[in-house]
């Protein structure tokens, strides 16, 4: 293998490389702002529970309740 056949391969390398990371910069960035949808929307539908909830009820010790595994 000569040094240019060499140097073109490392190219050829460096190049896919290259767009397989800005692939997968797409990637996570379109998984960060999924996250952040969901994030919210649990938030919302939190405090939507919360507000129909009243002092005492089921749905409110339901909430508040820490999980047996912790």
């Amino acid at each position: 293998m000569t040094d240019d056949s060499r140097l073109i391969e490392l190219e050829i390398k460096v190049a896919y490389q290259d767009d397989l990371l800005q692939d997968l910069n797409h990637i996570v960035s379109q998984q960060q702002h999924k996250l952040s949808q969901l994030e919210a929307t649990c938030k919302m539908l939190y405090e939507r529970i919360k507000g129909l909830s009243t002092e005492g009820s089921p749905i409110n010790e339901a909430i508040d309740e820490t999980p047996p595994h912790y």
